[in-house]
């Protein structure tokens, strides 16, 4: 049966703000300007806006799964405050081979494994192949080819140094407000 929304997968450090290495204080969270606008154009196309990150972080010890949520709560905070909503946020705090207890494990929601959007899609009734995943890592346009979205690289954070040509994304873009005006395009055609 298809689901009924479209969505916006968004990378959270390096593609709607400022990559520091790891985010571990509020003091360091710098959202790109770029991005208010492209999501308040995603909200206007009535598409579904949802943060998938791994936070690899708290596997390390570096802070805990409540500060996640702290950052969270205040990027939602400084957005609704633009007129942009993000419709949810999904995280993975694990990694297989570093960390601590529970969190050093191989699992299902560490991009470029799939866990997140098939949860996001389940819960937000969302037609991945109608949907895209923007970021500026490999990983995240892997991810997109691995649930059958189209993937679109920013060449913000990280993305300055991935070789595009090894991924083939369906887009590069300079920033998000960019990979947003994109998808309005390609929405049409």
């Amino acid at each position: 049966m298809k689901k009924n929304n479209s969505a916006v997968f968004l990378d959270r450090d390096g593609t709607i703000n400022e990559e520091v290495g790891y985010l571990d204080s509020l003091e360091q969270l710098r959202i790109f300007p770029a991005a208010f606008d492209a999501v308040r154009m995603i909200n206007k196309a009535g598409m579904k806006v949802v943060v998938v990150t791994n936070q690899s972080g708290v596997a390390r010890g570096f802070f805990d799964e409540d500060f996640v949520n702290t950052v969270h709560a205040r990027i939602n905070e400084i957005f609704r405050e633009k007129g942009a909503f993000i419709d949810r946020f999904y995280y993975c705090p694990h990694h297989p081979t570093e960390g601590i207890g529970k969190y050093r494990i191989s699992c299902n929601c560490r991009k470029p494994a799939p866990g997140m959007i098939i949860k996001a899609s389940e819960e937000l009734d969302i037609d991945l192949p109608g949907s895209y995943v923007v970021g500026d890592m490999a990983k995240d346009v892997e991810l997109a080819n691995n649930v059958g979205a189209k993937g679109i690289l920013v060449r913000t954070g990280y993305g300055k140094n991935v070789k595009a040509s090894d991924i083939k994304p369906a887009c590069i873009a300079r920033d998000i407000l960019d990979a947003a005006e994109w998808i309005m395009r390609d929405r049409k055609n």
